[in-house]
């Protein structure tokens, strides 16, 4: 059962391998995902993908020539653009026992040997989607909100403003009614950027 995403949730996933056969056997494990497929062959053109568009997530290959993977995976967490992008590192089995522990180390979200299960990397790239989507969907939850308090602020000022205009004499008492309400407004806002 597949269901249809929103163009707007759709999310991009970088791959990341100076070998065009890992790059093609990537693509046809992860293309009945739908999502948007990135290539890049390198630490450098990784690097300027992602700082020309945003991805859900990257795979990423430990062993390349020039900026290996560990060295990309430090620049990616070392950009406030880019820190928060989840990255799977991916790797033969010759490489040693260590690269598990330096992967995590320079942030990755996740370590695979090469050859692996299609299976298992489909469903580990479906929980980064996942939480790209939640993700998105709370940011404009978020954003639904933000606007909300404005209008409730702006609404709040014409309501004081003609208090003051309409019944002086029993003002104050509305008046300290819409005092209370700014700042359960305020406390709100406090709430919502902390």
């Amino acid at each position: 059962m597949t269901t249809e995403v929103p163009q707007s949730d759709r999310a991009s996933i970088l791959l990341v391998d100076d070998m065009e056969d890992n790059l093609i056997a990537l693509e046809a494990v992860l293309g009945a995902l739908n999502e948007p497929l990135v290539r890049a062959r390198s630490g450098e053109e990784a690097m300027k993908a992602l700082l020309r568009q945003k991805f859900a997530l990257v795979l990423l290959d430990v062993r390349m020539p020039g900026m290996d993977g560990f060295e990309t995976a430090s620049n990616i967490k070392r950009l406030d653009q880019t820190k928060d992008v989840p990255i799977i590192f991916l790797t033969g089995t010759e490489g040693d026992s260590g690269y598990a522990f330096r992967g995590y180390a320079t942030g990755a979200a996740d370590f695979l040997t090469k050859p692996f299960d299609p299976w298992v990397l489909r469903a580990k790239v479906n929980v980064f989607l996942e939480l790209h989507r939640k993700n998105r969907q709370l940011e404009r939850m978020l954003e639904q909100e933000r606007q909300q308090f404005g209008l409730l602020a702006e609404q709040l000022a014409q309501i004081e403003e003609r208090v003051m205009e309409d019944c002086p004499g029993d003002a104050s008492q509305l008046r300290g009614q819409v005092v209370r309400m700014k700042e359960t407004l305020t406390e709100m806002r406090r709430g919502q950027d902390g």
